[in-house]
Formats: C-alpha cells, structure tokens, sequence
C-alpha cells in the first residue's frame, strides 16, 4: 500500500500564491486525487471468502450444468445424461483428465484446445481414438480453468448426499426462485432460509 504525508494548506499564503500562479486549490486537490489513483496497485484483488469460488464460475461458463445439473447428480434431462459427480470416484487429476480429454465413446466433451491432436488424450492421438472420439466443448478452457473446476467439484459436489437449498441458494444466490423446490417444512411450519435457519 501506498502512503502519501499530504501538508495542509497555510492560508492565505499559499492560497494566494496558488492563485497568483493561475492555480487553484480545486485544481491541487485533483491533481492529488489523480496521483493517489495511480499510486493504488493494480494487481490487488479482495479475496474471495470461497477460494473455490473461480470454479463455479467455470463451471457456470463452461456449462457443466447442462448435463451434470447444478448439483452434480446427472442423470438425463435437459442437457444429456451425465454421470453424478457427486457419487464420482474419481480423484482430482482424473477430474482434470476427464474435463480437457472428454470421454471416448460418450457424449462428455473435451475442452482442451489441441486435445487428440497437439496433446494425446488417455494414451491416444484423434486416429488411434478414431470414431470413439468425444465430441468438442463449445468453449476451451485453460488448464488453471480445469483444475478450478475440478477443485469446485471437490469441494462442493463429490461425496455430498440429496441436494439442499443452501447449495442451491450458493450456486443461484438467494434471489433465485429455482431453489425454492428444495425448501423444507420444519416441524413447526416454517421455511428453511439459504442458511437453513428457520424463516
């Protein structure tokens, strides 16, 4: 961080030296404003409070949801029939394998640039995979992209059981009212909240 020892004004002196310069105050005042905006460092970002939080946006973007749904489970419906990510036995690398190289003979795609051609994918060149050859993901990612997402799926979908409004309410914000399914009756009669307290 960048600090700056900034002299108040003595006036009149100053002022009206300022003024016999044909400056004013107004005009130090944003050139100090100007000088503070560069000197702010560029590359700082605030941390996400879920590091995690890059792969749900790929996961987002690359539309793993059109066939694994929102919650990992999969299955057939509006985007194909997927595997559950959440009953997955597969290990991170396998993950990262599965997303850039897709899967020969299944309608999982690739979405490494290259993948069966400049890179060999599960041991094979796009002629040894011939006809079983996945098909292309509409969007390439790159390989931090990948591991994001298979980080994203790590953490929040493989291993997990029936899907919850809270995971619904992360995955769509609070807003939303396609997780509305998922809010339960309590015992009393009230409705859970995204944070599973009662409304």
């Amino acid at each position: 961080m960048v600090t700056c020892a900034i002299r108040p004004l003595s006036f009149p002196s100053q002022a009206s030296q300022m003024k016999r310069n044909n400056k004013t105050p107004l005009g130090a005042m944003l050139a100090l404003a100007v000088i503070a905006f560069v000197a702010i460092p560029t590359g700082v970002h605030p941390q996400s409070a879920d590091p995690t939080d890059a792969g749900k946006a790929v996961f987002k973007r690359a539309n793993c949801f059109g066939c694994h749904k929102w919650h990992g489970n999969g299955g057939g419906g509006y985007g194909g029939d997927a595997l559950s990510l959440r009953k997955t036995e597969l290990t991170k690398d396998q993950i990262v394998e599965t997303v850039e190289c897709g899967r020969p003979g299944t309608g999982m795609p690739f979405f490494m640039r290259g993948a069966y051609d400049a890179t060999k994918c599960h041991g094979m060149n796009r002629a040894e995979v011939g006809a079983q050859i996945p098909p292309e993901a509409n969007v390439f990612l790159r390989h931090e992209d990948v591991e994001a997402v298979a980080d994203y799926v790590l953490t929040h979908i493989k291993g997990k059981g029936e899907p919850t409004y809270p995971e619904c309410a992360d995955f769509f914000g609070t807003t939303s009212h396609v997780c509305d399914i998922y809010k339960t009756e309590q015992p009393s009669g009230t409705q859970t909240t995204s944070t599973g307290q009662p409304k």
